[in-house]
C-alpha cells in the first residue's frame, strides 16, 4: 500500500514507547547541537548573511525613529509629572522602576544613533544622540566613539571594549577588594559609571578626556564637546535641586539613574555572557570580524523588549549595527536560516525576565578569567574567589 508523503512513520520501542519520525529528526537535531563546536569557523561568510537580510531592513525612516524620541520622552515626562503630583510612597517604587526604565529606553535611541542606524543624516544623529544621552549624564561622542571600538573588535580578548575578558596574569594582579567588586552582585550592576571615567582592568584612559587614548586627535573636538554637554546637564540637575530639594531630586532623577545603570550593565553584560554553554574568544590570526560577532548572545526580556527597542536582539546588531531596531526582529529571523548552529535560539521569557537572573550568577560566579596562552579560548573559575558559593 502506497504511503502519502505527509504520513508519519512511527515504531514501538522496547517498553512499548511509540516514537516517530518527526520525534527521530528532533532528536538527530538536538543531539547535532549537543556536538556542535562554536569555535569552529563557520561555512558561510558575512556576505551571505547580509543576502539573507531583506533590503527593506537596511533603510532608515528619520521620521521613525524620530517617533520612537518623541514617544519615549513623552513617557519621561508623564512620569515626572505623576510622581510630583502624587508624591507618595506608595507610587516611589513604581515611579522608579518605571522612569529607570525609561531612561535606559533613551539610551538605546542615543545608541541608535550612534550607529548611524537612526537615520542617514549624520547632524540629525549626533545632535539628538546628544540629548538623550546628555539628559542621563552619558558623554555621547566619547562613548560613542568606545563603543565603535567594541564592534569593530567584538569576542578579541585584547581589543575588545565592552565587558572583556580579563586574561589570567592581570586577573592574579587584582586585589580582592576589585574581584569581589566586579564578580560580586550588585556591585558589577553599578560599574557603568566608572568605566566611563576609567574604562576596565588593565586598560587607561577616560571617555571625558580628549587625550585619553581612546581617542584619534581628530576626535578631540568632539569629546569637548559632549563632555560640555555632559557638564551642563550635571549643573542644571544641582541648580534644579535646590529648587525642589535634594531629596526630591534624588526621587525624582537619582533613584532612576541607578536603575538605568543596572539595566545597562546587565543587558550589556548578558549580551556576551550568561549562556548555558561557553562560548569562545579569540586572539590574533583565530580572531575575524565574523567569528567574534557570532559569539554574541541574544536574550528574551518579554513585556521590556518593546519598551527598550528589541537591543536584546543582538546577534544581528553586532554583524550589522547600520540596521534600525525596528527592523531587527525580521531581519534576525531571515539571517538564522544561514547561521544554522551558530544562532542560539534565546530561552522564551514570560512577561518579566526573572530567567536571566540565574543565568547572570551563573556567569559572575564561573566566569572570572581566560588564559594569557592561547588564540581561542574560554572563560575559566577561580575556585578560590567565593569558596563557600557552589557554581
Amino acid at each position: 500500500m502506497a504511503v502519502s508523503s505527509g504520513a508519519r512513520l512511527s515504531k514501538s520501542g522496547a517498553d512499548g514507547e511509540v516514537f516517530d519520525g518527526q520525534q527521530q529528526y528532533e532528536g538527530i537535531g538536538k543531539r547535532a547541537a549537543d556536538k556542535f563546536d562554536p569555535a569552529a569557523p563557520p561555512p558561510f561568510k558575512i556576505a551571505d548573511i547580509r543576502a539573507a537580510i531583506p533590503a527593506h531592513c537596511w533603510v532608515k525612516s528619520p521620521w521613525r525613529s524620530l517617533s520612537y524620541v518623541v514617544w519615549d520622552v513623552a513617557a519621561v515626562f508623564a512620569l515626572l509629572a505623576a510622581a510630583v503630583y502624587i508624591n507618595s510612597w506608595a507610587f516611589w517604587p513604581v515611579y522608579w522602576i518605571a522612569q529607570g526604565t525609561m531612561f535606559w529606553a533613551l539610551f538605546v535611541l542615543g545608541h541608535d544613533c550612534g550607529h548611524g542606524s537612526f537615520s542617514d543624516n549624520t547632524t540629525l544623529n549626533n545632535v539628538v544622540g546628544h540629548v538623550l544621552h546628555s539628559s542621563i549624564l552619558v558623554p555621547y561622542h566619547g562613548w560613542r566613539i568606545s563603543h565603535r571600538t567594541h564592534h569593530q573588535n567584538h569576542g578579541h580578548v585584547e581589543k575588545d571594549e565592552s565587558w572583556v575578558p580579563l586574561p589570567e596574569n592581570l586577573y592574579k594582579k587584582l586585589d580582592f577588594s576589585t574581584k569581589f567588586l566586579r564578580y560580586k552582585i550588585p556591585f558589577p550592576m553599578f560599574a557603568y559609571p566608572l568605566y566611563l571615567w576609567y574604562r576596565s582592568p588593565g586598560k587607561t584612559g577616560s571617555h571625558f578626556n580628549p587625550y585619553s587614548d581612546l581617542f584619534k586627535p581628530n576626535e578631540r573636538g568632539l569629546i569637548v564637546t559632549s563632555t560640555m554637554c555632559w557638564a551642563a546637564m550635571g549643573v542644571f540637575l544641582l541648580y534644579a535641586s535646590t529648587i525642589v530639594g535634594p531629596n526630591m531630586m534624588f526621587k525624582l532623577y537619582g533613584v532612576p539613574y541607578l536603575i538605568f545603570v543596572m539595566w545597562l550593565d546587565t543587558v550589556t553584560y548578558l549580551h556576551h555572557h550568561g549562556y548555558d554553554k561557553k562560548l569562545p574568544w579569540y586572539r590574533s590570526k583565530e580572531w575575524s570580524y565574523l567569528r567574534g560577532g557570532l559569539t554574541t548572545v541574544d536574550q528574551d526580556y518579554g513585556f521590556f523588549n518593546k519598551i527598550h527597542h528589541d537591543i536584546g536582539t543582538h546577534v544581528i546588531h553586532h554583524l550589522f549595527p547600520q540596521i534600525p531596531h525596528y527592523h531587527l526582529v525580521e531581519a534576525t529571523r531571515e539571517a538564522k536560516r544561514v547561521l544554522g548552529n551558530y544562532y542560539r535560539e534565546p530561552r522564551k521569557s514570560g512577561p518579566v525576565p526573572l530567567h536571566l537572573i540565574p543565568a547572570l550568577l551563573k556567569s559572575l560566579g564561573r566566569d572570572h578569567y581566560v588564559s594569557d596562552n592561547g588564540d581561542i579560548v574560554y572563560y575559566q573559575t577561580d575556585d578560590e574567589l567565593f569558596p563557600s558559593k557552589k557554581i
